[in-house]
This record gives structure tokens, sequence and C-alpha cells, in this order.
């Protein structure tokens, strides 16, 4: 899923980010360290996985494979295994 930071704090590695229909989710530091990334900043697009309860468990760029099991064919719309189902 894809969402736009809203905020984010460097210091505690926490922020957080407007889903596509507006709705305010933070994230922790935990999330962002898992990332890779060094900074973020408000309007930048950031692809999130969550967990069953809607918390944001790892996030990164909008261009960038979420990291974790299943690597970037588990990401839909990114084209990694998409010619295996006819559509490459």
């Amino acid at each position: 899923m894809q969402a736009t930071v809203r905020s984010f704090d460097p210091a505690s590695g926490s922020g957080s980010v407007f889903l596509d229909d507006g709705t305010v989710v933070g994230f922790g530091p935990a999330a962002f360290a898992g990332s890779g990334l060094r900074l973020l900043r408000p309007g930048q697009r950031v692809t999130i996985a969550c967990d069953p309860g809607g918390a944001i468990t790892g996030l990164t760029l909008a261009t960038f494979p979420l990291p974790g099991p299943g690597g970037p064919a588990a990401q839909p719309g990114t084209g990694a295994g998409d010619a295996a189902k006819g559509g490459g």
C-alpha cells in the first residue's frame, strides 16, 4: 500500500503518513529503522507494510521494494513476477 509522508522526526525515527483516503497513521522507530533510509520529507510517497491490526511495520520509498521475505516479487504492481502471470 502507498502513502504520503505527513511528518517525520529524524531524532526519534518516528512520524506519520497520509493514506490515500486521507487517514493519518503513525509509525514508530522500528518501522523506519528497517527501511535503510536516513531521512523522510513531508510529501514523499512511500510504500508501507502493515500488520493485521493496521499498524505500520515497515516503509520505504515508493520506488523501492519493501525489505523482507518475499522480496520484490511479493509487491503488487512492481512488474516483478508479472511476466509469469502473463502481464509482462
